[in-house]
């Protein structure tokens, strides 16, 4: 990879793991409220999506992007609801979802897989940017390694781990009587991913992830992506579509000995040119799916 390529995917992923970092003026970020369905909430600011449960035992929120944005979340909450936050739940350890860590620890246990403590317990490097260890209180106080279900507001609320997707600590939300699942990174809606691969993240992993979500999903459910709006299953259907498609597109031309330059130069089918206007440019990907397919 060439100097050139280095320095745009570390301004790329600068802006995926830690979207606000580019502009650090957190007084200009506004939150906003999408009721999902049943218990759960949406809210919007900077950062990964939050997901949110309200009701007769409380507050639960999935992710709490950063910890500027601490005060705004929990307005946020409190015309939600009046109960108090009782859980935080973690997808995974990236800083646009885990940031508000440290203030939301003191007040109510965070819950992650094991590989979210661990990371999040460490320094981390993601293309050359250093993320320090995070303080004590940030640090989830229940972890698990396959699944764990937390009985609230009327509801089963299991976190499922799916090994090796956007990063090796992904889980996936089931907010079961709602009927409402929040994907975390792992489902980017209508753009294309950033897949984590210094952090244990894989294209060919997140796929096969996406595949086994698709066939556990009951009709009618709503999905809160880490990134971008409310979707449905038939998103999240062709998002996995262009999961195959591309790594399949790349996977070809790398069997034929072209070069990486040369797979960027051709591009990708004309299907996929508006997914590269979200996070990840096209080329980006190109690159992120070379990079796992090389490992």
């Amino acid at each position: 990879m060439n100097r050139a390529a280095i320095a745009c995917l570390v301004f790329v992923c600068a802006a995926v793991v830690g979207r606000a970092y580019a502009q650090q003026d957190f007084s200009q970020v506004q939150m906003k409220s999408t009721h999902v369905a049943g218990n759960v909430y949406m809210l919007e600011g900077a950062g990964g999506n939050i997901g949110v449960s309200v009701g007769p035992d409380g507050i639960l929120i999935v992710d709490d992007q950063f910890a500027p944005l601490a005060d705004k979340i929990r307005a946020s909450l409190k015309k939600l609801g009046e109960g108090k936050l009782k859980f935080v739940l973690n997808t995974h350890w990236h800083n646009d979802h885990t940031g508000g860590n440290e203030e939301f620890g003191p007040e109510a246990p965070i819950i992650a897989h094991d590989n979210v403590r661990k990371r999040l317990a460490t320094e981390q490097k993601v293309f050359g940017r250093v993320f320090p260890p995070s303080p004590k209180e940030a640090l989830p106080v229940i972890t698990f390694d396959h699944s764990l279900a937390v009985h609230f507001n009327g509801e089963e609320i299991r976190a499922m781990h799916y090994p090796h997707g956007h990063t090796d600590g992904d889980s996936i939300i089931f907010f079961t009587g709602s009927n409402v699942v929040h994907m975390g990174d792992d489902f980017f809606s209508g753009m294309f991913p950033f897949v984590d691969l210094d952090s244990g993240g894989d294209v060919e992993g997140l796929t096969k992830n996406i595949e086994d979500v698709i066939k556990k999903l009951p009709a009618g459910v709503k999905i809160i992506p880490g990134h971008g709006p409310v979707s449905t299953i038939d998103d999240l259907k062709l998002y996995h579509r262009m999961l195959v498609e591309t790594t399949g597109v790349v996977r070809k031309r790398m069997s034929e000995g072209k070069t990486l330059n040369q797979i960027k130069a051709e591009g990708l089918p004309d299907a996929w040119k508006s997914w590269g206007n979200g996070f990840i440019k096209t080329d980006q990907w190109i690159e992120l799916i070379h990079r796992s397919l090389s490992k």
